[in-house]
């Protein structure tokens, strides 16, 4: 089978290389298109897959799988502008906010595989949800979990859940950023040099996520258990509570969702 990619940015990069370290697809069969000069350098360089500007109608005509990486914004014009492609070509996209929907219209099959991935991926520890669309068969979802499994974990899900699944874990690498990026500034607030305040919170939130991914608690079994009654957690827990934390995280997940929504309908 033959895979092109349409856009060469960072996750497609990502999961090229996922790819060829699992061997789901032999490198001779890859092929990368990309408008950006620097995205296909950075995208050569590190997988060896060739990436041209425009693929060539042979190149498309030949493709039994096409991953579509672009930005939601620009997804219709760079469909339009490929050349005829297989009847039974399978479709992969990893477009925010666009509907299974909208894929099929514009590529003309219901063979399609609306992805939302996470940048953890780069790293072997993505965290990704698929949904099938109506012509996509067992071939078809083979592919994504084998794609999708060879950088992290991977679940089937509705479609109408992947907005959800976009405000969670597709944007919410950026939240833990920011978690971190602040109690770094806290730390050195209180007297900490920046480097060892960033390490400190980086093997903190390290070390309690692989607590709970050894199922050793549940998140609130695992903070009762941090917590004694008087002592400095709980006194941190409290400012949490008066200014509302939970809520404030249901609200930016409710942002976050309602933007994935509106790519969609754009």
């Amino acid at each position: 089978m033959n895979l092109l990619f349409i856009g060469a940015g960072k996750m497609a990069t990502a999961l090229a290389s996922g790819i060829l370290k699992n061997e789901v697809f032999p490198r001779d069969s890859l092929l990368a298109c990309d408008i950006s000069p620097q995205a296909r350098d950075n995208f050569t360089s590190a997988t060896g897959i060739p990436c041209v500007e425009t693929a060539e109608p042979k190149a498309v005509a030949k493709a039994d799988v096409i991953l579509l990486a672009v930005k939601p914004q620009v997804a219709e014009a760079a469909i339009r502008a490929l050349p005829p492609r297989k009847d039974d070509v399978i479709v992969i996209s990893i477009c925010a906010g666009i509907s299974i929907g909208k894929l099929r219209q514009w590529f003309g099959t219901g063979r399609v595989v609306r992805v939302m991935p996470n940048t953890p991926l780069m790293v072997g520890q993505g965290a990704s949800c698929y949904a099938l669309g109506t012509g996509s068969d067992e071939t078809a979802a083979s592919l994504a979990e084998k794609i999708l499994g060879s950088l992290g974990k991977c679940w089937h899900v509705p479609e109408s859940q992947l907005d959800a699944v976009t405000a969670l874990s597709g944007s919410g690498p950026a939240y833990f950023f920011e978690f971190i990026e602040a109690l770094r500034l806290g730390g050195e607030k209180l007297g900490l040099p920046a480097d060892l305040a960033l390490n400190l919170a980086i093997e903190t939130m390290g070390g309690a996520t692989e607590m709970l991914r050894r199922r050793m608690g549940t998140p609130e079994e695992l903070r009762i258990a941090v917590t004694s009654k008087g002592g400095t957690t709980a006194a941190a827990l409290d400012v949490m509570g008066k200014h509302n934390f939970r809520q404030m995280v249901e609200e930016l997940l409710v942002a976050a969702r309602d933007r994935s929504q509106e790519l969609g309908r754009q």
